[in-house]
């Protein structure tokens, strides 16, 4: 188990955890949360050992394997497969050391230490799943959303936030019985997300995560620790479970209701405001559900940081945009754009939430940056209502941001292009409200935290007063109560939201309807984001399924033209058909039906019989010879354990019986898989006749 007994650490004269004791059972999945700042990374830190206590005791099993993503953006030349594979380090250890050995056996034949060291490795190494380490390691990077065409592209060809995809893989591929994980879901799409929640929840050891992302919290941990104040706090159970019980706390400290009072009293002015309309507008009902929560995170907001709220628009188009027979894509140098949607005809009206769905890469970025003026239209027509203001937040902030200037000068140049120029005061009092005081205001943006710039970039949003939020991944960087802030600001907005995004609870919380984006095409998706998640998971299922066909049909159908070839009879002259109209052949030949009498279904039957023979023929004579097969190798290999028992072996023996060993051990196992196959495919073909 992991323990900490009054721990304490500091950075620099800044004291971040005083004096904490918890305790990590084996097996346990720990959700780390607190703010932004509060020390989540500097206890990763601890506990991977890149930073040490500054008084009190922390433990960690001496012999426990660890397992995190990288920070660094992988360079290397490498194939995706063999990047991630290398995260194996068991099994690249392993493969190390029997090319060791075989060079000092290759040096000195009679050296029999390298010759048992080779055995062993051959071993070792199967032991460690080398049979199959190439597989499991393409399983991780498409259940990341790879495509398989790309298991071989060099990691340098992938853009970055792909790159780190392939890092988390890397991490997972690692064996491992403590597996810390940074913001794991910061550059997945939602598809990817579920399934990588799945494989977390089928990881054997102990797992801390630090997210903000409450929906992957509660899908995947059991315990939380919440960093406050330098204090660490244990919590049984998921997130939703901590902000409950976090909850109540806070409510039963008088010092935390005051200043709870103005908040809790502005949430319940719109969450009324929208219970009223829900009786007369049906969309607005799964809003209400998102509002009423409001009340329980009050608290949570209270503890924030800062909040914030969206100015009211000016005005409202109606409808903000209508799109006509639309092509989106981007374009290439010296050749025609690449075309990723097609035929698009959808309108968007004053008040809409809409939410975008879709997996990475089919078109959502696209979609919404085109509409931002971002990306040219490739054809068709997006007309916008008079009036309409885009307020846009990019999925990477520095595409709207420049790096070499400070939050200051973003908010002067802004106003500038706006209109008469505000007072600096007025600005940098509006950036104070946003968390950037003092001093903060002079740093530049290529300086900054992910939170901090997108923080600057919803302040600019605000400063613009939009009516329609184009907003595409905008909470990567916020933690959990800025999230909720943004929630509650989004709920308030009276203008329209089309929102991409993969935090499921800013989803619900916020969007009314959906659009899928997918195969080319723009469409209503009739359901919520259960019925979008089951959706997911079947689309899957359905391509595995698929595939699975595909491959059977085309073996089978080798198999069958094989067989027909090795068993057909030779083809007998035509027969002249009799004349006598009594006969069936006469009656075959006029197109009158006959009777088949009961020769002639003997003579059927037989035929059936031969023909279901000659099918399963090659299949029962293949099915022989992989048991012999079987049994032979397990009788050398039986034979070969044996050999090397015995005393005064050659050490030039004992390492070619290593590697006999290793190929007995990888053939057996592909031929106990084919001997399933064969037994299925026997049953099949005798089930239908």
């Amino acid at each position: 188990m992991i323990t900490l007994r009054d721990v304490t650490i500091r950075r620099g004269t800044k004291v971040l955890l005083d004096k904490v004791s918890v305790t990590l059972n084996p097996g346990e999945k720990v959700g780390l949360v607190g703010r932004n700042g509060a020390g989540k990374s500097t206890l990763f830190a601890l506990f991977n050992g890149s930073l040490h206590e500054d008084g009190g005791d922390f433990s960690r099993p001496a012999h426990w394997q660890m397992a995190q993503v990288a920070q660094h953006m992988p360079e290397t030349d490498e194939s995706a497969t063999d990047f991630v594979l290398a995260g194996d380090t068991r099994l690249m250890a392993l493969r190390d050391a029997l090319g060791r050995a075989e060079a000092a056996l290759e040096a000195d034949p009679e050296d029999a230490e390298a010759g048992m060291a080779i055995a062993h490795a051959h071993g070792d190494l199967h032991d460690a799943g080398e049979h199959d380490a190439v597989p499991r390691a393409q399983a991780l990077i498409l259940g990341l959303g790879f495509k398989t065409g790309e298991l071989d592209h060099p990691v340098n060809s992938f853009s970055g936030g792909w790159r780190m995809r392939l890092q988390l893989a890397r991490a997972l591929m690692s064996p491992s019985d403590l597996l810390l994980l940074d913001e794991p879901t910061n550059h997945l799409d939602l598809d990817a997300l579920v399934w990588l929640e799945a494989w977390l929840q089928r990881y054997a050891g102990t797992l801390v995560v630090i997210s903000h992302d409450r929906e992957f919290l509660d899908a995947v941990t059991n315990v939380t620790l919440h960093i406050d104040k330098q204090k660490l706090v244990r919590y049984g159970g998921n997130y939703s479970a901590f902000e409950n019980m976090r909850a109540e706390q806070l409510e039963q400290q008088q010092a935390a209701f005051s200043k709870q009072q103005d908040k809790i009293a502005h949430l319940q002015k719109f969450i009324d405001r929208f219970k009223a309309k829900a009786s007369k507008a049906k969309q607005a009902q799964s809003r209400v559900k998102a509002l009423e929560r409001m009340e329980k995170i009050a608290p949570v907001l209270a503890d924030a940081e800062f909040s914030f709220e969206f100015k009211e628009p000016a005005n409202l188009p109606n409808p903000m945009l209508a799109i006509s027979d639309a092509a989106f894509g981007y374009p290439r140098e010296d050749a025609p754009p690449t075309v990723i949607l097609r035929g698009v005809n959808r309108s968007v009206l004053a008040g809409q939430r809409i939410g975008i769905l879709g997996a990475n890469g089919q078109g959502k970025s696209t979609l919404v940056k085109t509409i931002a003026h971002d990306l040219s239209l490739v054809s068709g027509t997006v007309t916008e209502g008079k009036g309409l203001h885009i307020g846009y937040f990019a999925q990477q902030e520095l595409d709207v941001l420049h790096p070499e200037s400070n939050a200051l000068e973003h908010m002067i140049r802004l106003a500038r292009d706006a209109g008469p120029q505000a007072r600096e005061q007025e600005l940098r009092n509006f950036l104070g409200t946003f968390n950037f005081s003092g001093d903060m205001v002079a740093q530049s943006v290529g300086t900054m935290s992910g939170g901090e710039k997108a923080r600057l970039v919803l302040a600019m949003m605000v400063w613009q007063r939009p009516n329609l939020l184009l907003l595409d991944e905008p909470t990567n960087h916020l933690d959990l109560a800025t999230r909720e802030a943004l929630s509650v600001a989004l709920n308030e907005f009276e203008g329209t939201v089309m929102l991409v995004s993969h935090d499921r609870a800013l989803l619900r919380a916020v969007c009314d309807e959906f659009w899928l984006v997918g195969r080319g095409e723009v469409k209503p998706f009739d359901g919520d984001l259960d019925d979008y998640q089951q959706y997911l998971l079947e689309e899957a299922r359905r391509l595995r399924e698929q595939a699975r066909a595909t491959s059977q049909a085309a073996a089978q159908a080798q198999q069958s033209a094989s067989a027909a070839a090795a068993t057909a009879p030779p083809v007998a002259p035509t027969a002249t058909p009799a004349t006598n109209p009594g006969s069936a052949a006469a009656a075959r030949a006029q197109g009158a039906p006959a009777a088949v009498d009961a020769g002639t279904q003997r003579r059927l039957d037989a035929q059936a019989r031969q023909q279901l023979s000659a099918r399963l023929r090659p299949l029962r004579r293949e099915l022989e010879q992989v048991d012999a097969r079987m049994a032979q190798l397990q009788a050398d290999k039986d034979a070969i354990e044996a050999q090397l028992g015995g005393p005064g072996t050659p050490p030039a023996a004992i390492a070619e019986a290593g590697r006999r060993l290793k190929a007995i051990g990888d053939e057996l196992q592909a031929l106990e898989e084919r001997w399933l196959e064969l037994s299925g495919d026997i049953e099949t073909i005798e089930a239908a006749a």
